[in-house]
């Protein structure tokens, strides 16, 4: 995705090419010829070669999944951050109401939407979903991984 374009809920989700379409679909299809060849030559060394298919596929997900995870707290310190700054007393005092994934949804949307959307989410409890779509001003994220 070019970082120049403007993100919107319609184009905001991001595709890392190598990894969801090189290094997961030859770790899938690595598990399934060792299960195959399981199945048709049973013994320990094809045994084996199963559970470390599904290590490596269970190593490559953890290395997605950990990154994403961190980058996600450090959203969250932000958005808190900048609600503190952007929020009037009633909302700022709520502002540790908003879960993660709210904060981590938030983080799109622009200053002066900020205090309206942060009342709709908490009144509503909306869902980051429901957030991203009501957003009208995207605040681009084009260094998520």
């Amino acid at each position: 995705m070019s970082e120049t374009k403007a993100q919107s809920y319609a184009n905001y989700k991001r595709r890392h090419v190598p990894f969801h379409f090189f290094v997961i679909p030859v770790l899938i299809t690595n598990a399934i010829l060792a299960l195959v060849y399981l199945v048709r030559h049973p013994g320990l060394a094809a045994a084996w070669m199963v559970i470390l298919s599904i290590a490596l596929l269970v190593l490559a997900f953890l290395t997605r999944i950990n990154p994403l995870k961190v980058q996600d707290r450090l959203i969250r310190m932000e958005e808190r951050l900048r609600l503190a700054a952007l929020l009037s007393e009633p909302l700022r005092s709520r502002i540790a109401d908003l879960t993660e994934q709210q904060l981590v949804a938030l983080r799109f949307a622009s200053d002066a939407e900020i205090p309206q959307l942060v009342e709709e989410t908490l009144s509503g409890n909306l869902s980051s979903k429901d957030i991203k779509k009501k957003i009208q001003n995207w605040r681009p994220d084009h260094l998520r991984v």
